[in-house]
């Protein structure tokens, strides 16, 4: 097994095609087809079925290429590494982030990074805050960005935190609310132009456990902190209806589906902040007090197996700012 057989075996399988893979590569079909032959002769597996249509992934295939993905960017790593200790920051930074924070920081991010690292590439994945965990051990990503992380929970990752945000009860501003009374006389801050309408009072969980909720399914950051608070107080969320996607949640509850609890800047960044009315939520209160905000922290990680490559460290000062400059500014 060698590294150019394991190129060309990633490449006829992304594509699903060993006539597309030979273009791609600039190598004959024949060449290509002996080449990934040998590596399942080598194996003894069989790893792509031909058929009519192309060539598709036997089970052992599959996980074959899991495992090729993170050999190949390894080296490239080492390229990447050695390159930059004797020219300029250059090389591929990956970097993971959930898509509700994506929304807010990558086009900032990639105007930065295109500033002070105009030598290196960056691309940006999104996903969960647990999933994004699993590919920073597996060498698919260079750095994420995690909501919640803690050091007692990421043993094999290093965080370091970035910022802390409010939640809030996000709703449609014109819509039926039976918790709010009157909510004219509490609104302190009217809408200005694209801006949502602020309600400074705060929602307690035994009011918010009884609204219908519309909320991302398990294992999602902000439903597994929002579910053990409720518990905390014997308390379960009154599920309208789970949505995987904060664009797909801030459009349902606009149309007045149901609310919603998000970091504010879900809010601010959605292009229709002037539909929704927003009240920070509490935790904790007793005998009529309003109990303590609840916030969710951002936390920038890397894998504790793997040292950083230059680009990558320069990537990660960048990338602080920035985020902290949006969500904490």
């Amino acid at each position: 097994m060698d590294l150019k057989q394991l190129t060309y075996f990633e490449r006829v399988a992304e594509l699903g095609s060993f006539t597309k893979a030979s273009q791609a590569l600039g190598i004959a079909q024949p060449a290509l087809s002996r080449q990934v032959r040998a590596l399942e002769v080598e194996l003894r597996q069989t790893l792509l079925l031909r058929n009519g249509r192309g060539a598709v992934l036997t089970e052992a295939g599959e996980l074959l290429l899991e495992h090729t993905r993170g050999i190949l960017y390894q080296v490239e790593r080492a390229r990447q590494a050695l390159t930059g200790a004797r020219d300029t920051l250059s090389g591929r930074v990956v970097l993971g982030m959930p898509p509700s924070v994506a929304r807010s920081v990558a086009i900032p991010l990639l105007r930065a990074f295109k500033t002070h690292l105009p030598h290196a590439q960056l691309r940006i994945t999104e996903g969960l805050s647990k999933a994004m965990q699993a590919q920073l051990l597996d060498g698919q990503i260079d750095v994420a960005l995690l909501y919640n992380a803690s050091p007692e929970q990421t043993l094999d990752v290093d965080v370091q935190l970035l910022c802390t945000e409010a939640l809030v009860l996000v709703q449609a501003k014109h819509g039926p609310d039976t918790t709010l009374g009157d909510a004219a006389a509490r609104v302190d801050a009217a809408t200005q132009g694209d801006a949502a309408t602020l309600d400074h009072t705060p929602i307690d969980l035994p009011a918010l456990s009884q609204m219908p909720l519309l909320i991302p399914s398990r294992p999602n950051a902000l439903r597994v902190q929002l579910e053990a608070a409720l518990m905390a107080e014997g308390l379960t969320p009154t599920i309208a209806l789970e949505v995987d996607g904060v664009n797909a949640i801030i459009d349902l509850v606009a149309d007045g589906a149901g609310a919603a609890v998000l970091a504010m800047h879900a809010v601010t960044s959605s292009g229709k902040a002037h539909a929704f009315t927003t009240r920070p939520v509490h935790a904790g209160g007793a005998r009529g007090q309003n109990g303590r905000p609840m916030t969710v922290s951002l936390h920038l990680a890397i894998s504790n197996s793997r040292a950083t490559t230059p680009t990558q460290q320069a990537a990660m000062v960048v990338l602080r700012e920035v985020v902290q400059a949006v969500l904490a500014g």
